[in-house]
């Protein structure tokens, strides 16, 4: 990914687009930010984020047309928020002097502004602060224009006049009584002006700019012909806007502020000699589209807050009464629903941003842990109206990093060992009915839910054997979910190559797939391959037939790999109903189900976040659950949730009894798998299988265990240890207890044990393992190969 794809890619998140008042505001006033000061009783906060885009804050909160009233999202639930006259409340109630701009050195340049308008004197006013020296020439005898004519009632004389007085001290002249043109009667000629002064901006009113015979490009009625996005004229000089361009009957003040803060832009890089860029980035000024999406759901319609007395304002209670209907607009979808953001404490956009730069290797790759957090299930991208999806960049940043050879060996060593292990001989086999010498179909269980629940899988093939007639094949092994999950593109593609190469050694037969994961994993990377997912051939077959049981309600927890399968979700149900359960649906369900921890390897990455995403999933109902993953089912029972597999609920005992099966770890994984292939084997092939070495045996506490679970170290991993350690006698002994210290290194892993020999095996008081590579060609040194321990001369 470049930068290029990089920003198309982040663009899509819509967070960081204006709330739909700021983007209707041609000047942009904050009143989100406003609001929220409002509300907690801040006016004099309030008065300064107005006043930070509002050139003068006094008149516009007074007279402002207010576009940001009638594009508020409260239209749709009571009526949109009284902004400006919240604005006028922030100026009312203001204790506060403003802080002004900081003042940059006088420059030589000089520029003219023709009309005391609201316009002219926002041009004026900008550009004094980056230091020209401004003068502003008009007929009347003050600074004003139409505001002049509001009633006094509406916009006092002295606010107007407070508003100005900044402009004085900024040392803007003013020539007043005077009018310019090319005209007998004008009393300055507007060459003249154009000879004298650098730069003029014209804020003629309503006034016809051939009655001034200026000498300018003019349009088809008589106006001034002005370039919509920079204010030029033909003359490059010259820049003209305000009310000028507005019609009579739809005249704008906030609009004539705007074009003064445009033209001043315009006019500033003019006179710094960047005239060549004035259209370069101008797409934030003015009114703008914006894609901000504000979810309405569960908003009460609340009305406008009236004011007891309208000639006054609203009063303080009031004002913050009518803040408190704001609804803070701000896409938070993703957040609200994600964990990991949660946990991260970052919105999508920044995430990314991140991730990137530690893909790109900006300031090293001190992110690797967050960027191979993400579960990878797409509940972002299903909530977003952009599709925005943390997967598609997280996988390409593992894909990046493994690429280079930037990503850590041991960040998912120990699931890359899981699957090099499923589809090791120990597990692996493919095979058709015994009898026959084609299959119909093909049962592909999958790796997660043939170590969960092996008896389940033996349960169903035997089902599908009596259903379907013409051979029933079955294939074990891993589908690669775990390489794809760690950017290990070239094992993911071994993989399928690997999965692609026995299903047509066994004729090409239609495949039934076991776990929602494979059947994703098929859809997109297999498509050639005929494929169905287990619970839905079930549904459209039918059920086996399965003694009277008892009636539960369940809440049904949708896998994060299938939440676009709409015909697999259905199915599900379907087959739940036919049981004669009853569905508890969760809120996020089907397309908007929440990961269970497992996905993306996040459980091995961050087992700490992987439990926060378990507990707030197993906390929403009280009921017993029911899911079609393996992975799902012993994630929350492993947390200590009652979880049903579908296929414990249809292949029940000769009673009909549903029993829900214990947790299964790491270790009991690979055991059931290594049976399951056996016990098929024996029973089904009627093939002598010799049984394997006994391993050593070791005594393992609960306690132990469940610390093992957790730091990803399995029972196979110390009977490497022990058994080297025994066999080499490369081990130490503590004197005090007489226990053994002793370390093995299969691969990229270190393991360590504390044991010592018991009457019925070796007891192992402690085991820990440390994942780290050092580079030996940077560091000197001769690294540690697999299979040696380091040899230590004594025990502290």
């Amino acid at each position: 990914m470049d930068t290029q794809q990089f920003h198309e890619m982040e663009a899509k998140c819509t967070r960081e687009n204006l709330p739909r008042c700021a983007a209707a505001c041609p000047i942009h006033v904050d009143a989100r930010g406003i609001m929220a000061a409002v509300r907690k009783g801040d006016f004099s906060k309030g008065y300064a984020l107005f006043a930070r885009t509002a050139p003068f804050p006094g008149i516009i909160s007074r007279v402002c047309d207010h576009p940001c009233q009638e594009a508020c999202k409260r239209v749709e639930a009571g009526g949109g928020l009284a902004i400006n006259a919240l604005e006028r409340a922030c100026r009312d109630f203001n204790a506060k002097p403003l802080i002004k701009n900081n003042l940059i050195p006088n420059k030589d340049k000089k520029v003219a502004v023709v009309g005391a308008g609201i316009s002219g004197l926002t041009v004026a006013l900008n550009l004094s602060y980056k230091g020209y020296k401004l003068t502003v020439f008009d007929a009347s005898r003050e600074f004003g224009g139409r505001l002049l004519k509001i009633p006094e009632a509406t916009l006092p004389r002295q606010i107007i006049a407070d508003d100005f007085e900044i402009l004085t001290k900024l040392g803007v002249q003013a020539k007043f009584g005077v009018t310019v043109g090319n005209t007998d009667g004008a009393d300055v000629l507007f060459n003249d002006l154009l000879a004298e002064f650098d730069a003029v901006y014209l804020g003629l009113g309503q006034i016809k700019a051939a009655d001034f015979a200026l000498g300018l490009e003019l349009d088809s009625d008589g106006c001034i012909r002005i370039d919509p996005v920079t204010l030029g004229t033909s003359n490059p000089k010259v820049f003209a806007g305000g009310s000028y361009r507005q019609d009579s009957s739809e005249l704008s003040l906030i609009n004539a502020v705007s074009d003064g803060k445009s033209a001043a832009v315009s006019i500033d890089r003019v006179l710094q000699g960047a005239g060549a860029t004035l259209h370069t980035n101008r797409t934030n000024e003015g009114p703008q589209p914006t894609r901000l999406f504000t979810s309405m759901e569960g908003i009460e319609p609340l009305p406008v807050v009236s004011m007891v007395d309208p000639g006054e304002g609203y009063t303080r209670e009031e004002a913050t009464e009518e803040a408190e209907r704001c609804l803070d607009c701000q896409c938070a979808e993703c957040m609200k629903l994600c964990e990991y953001m949660q946990h991260y404490k970052a919105p999508p956009r920044t995430l990314a941003m991140w991730i990137f730069k530690n893909m790109s290797g900006v300031g090293g790759h001190k992110f690797n842990q967050l960027m191979n957090s993400c579960s990878m299930c797409r509940l972002c991208e299903s909530v977003c109206q952009d599709d925005f999806s943390m997967a598609d960049i997280s996988r390409e940043a593992r894909e990046t990093l493994v690429s280079i050879g930037k990503m850590p060996p041991s960040a998912f060593d120990f699931a890359l060992q899981d699957l090099k292990y499923s589809n090791s001989d120990a597990f692996a086999m493919a095979k058709h009915e015994p009898g026959f010498s084609k299959s119909e179909i093909m049962f592909y269980p999958g790796c997660q839910l043939s170590g969960s629940a092996p008896g389940q899988v033996i349960s169903v093939y035997s089902f599908l054997r009596k259903k379907i007639k013409d051979g029933v094949g079955l294939m074990l092994g891993c589908c690669g979910a775990q390489a794809d999950w760690a950017g290990e593109k070239e094992t993911f593609a071994e993989t399928i190559q690997s999965i692609k190469a026995e299903w047509e050694r066994m004729g090409k037969p239609k495949v039934i797939l076991g776990c929602p994961t494979c059947v994703m994993i098929f859809k997109n990377n297999m498509p050639d391959i005929s494929a169905e997912f287990l619970c839905s051939f079930i549904d459209r077959i039918g059920l086996p037939e399965i003694p009277p049981a008892e009636s539960y309600t369940l809440a049904l927890h949708d896998s994060c790999t299938t939440r676009y399968e709409r015909e697999i979700q259905d199915s599900v149900r379907n087959i739940l109903r036919q049981l004669g359960h009853n569905i508890e649906e969760f809120k996020t369900s089907r397309e908007l189900t929440e990961c269970c921890g497992f996905g993306g390897l996040m459980q091995i990455s961050n087992k700490d976040l992987a439990h926060r995403v378990v507990d707030r999933r197993i906390n929403e109902s009280d009921k017993d659950y029911v899911t079609y993953c393996a992975m799902c089912r012993d994630n929350f029972t492993n947390r200590g949730k009652k979880t049903y597999h579908l296929l414990d609920l249809i292949f029940t005992d000769e009673t009909g009894k549903i029993a829900a099966r214990p947790p299964v770890g790491y270790s009991q994984r690979h055991e059931n798998r290594a049976r399951l292939k056996t016990t098929l084997l024996r029973e089904i092939w009627g093939e002598a299988v010799q049984d394997r070495q006994a391993p050593v045996k070791l005594v393992i506490s609960d306690k132990l265990s469940s610390l093992m679970e957790d730091s990803l170290i399995m029972v196979s991993d110390l009977q490497q240890v022990v058994d080297y350690a025994e066999r080499t006698g490369n081990k130490l002994q503590n004197t005090v207890n007489g226990h053994f210290l002793a370390s093995y290194k299969p691969a990229f892993v270190t393991y360590w044990v504390e044991y010592s020999a018991g009457e019925d095996g070796f007891v192992v008081h402690d085991a820990y393992s440390h994942r780290i590579v050092i580079n030996a060609t940077d560091h000197g040194i001769t690294p540690e190969q697999p299979g040696q321990c380091p040899v230590f001369s004594s025990l502290t």
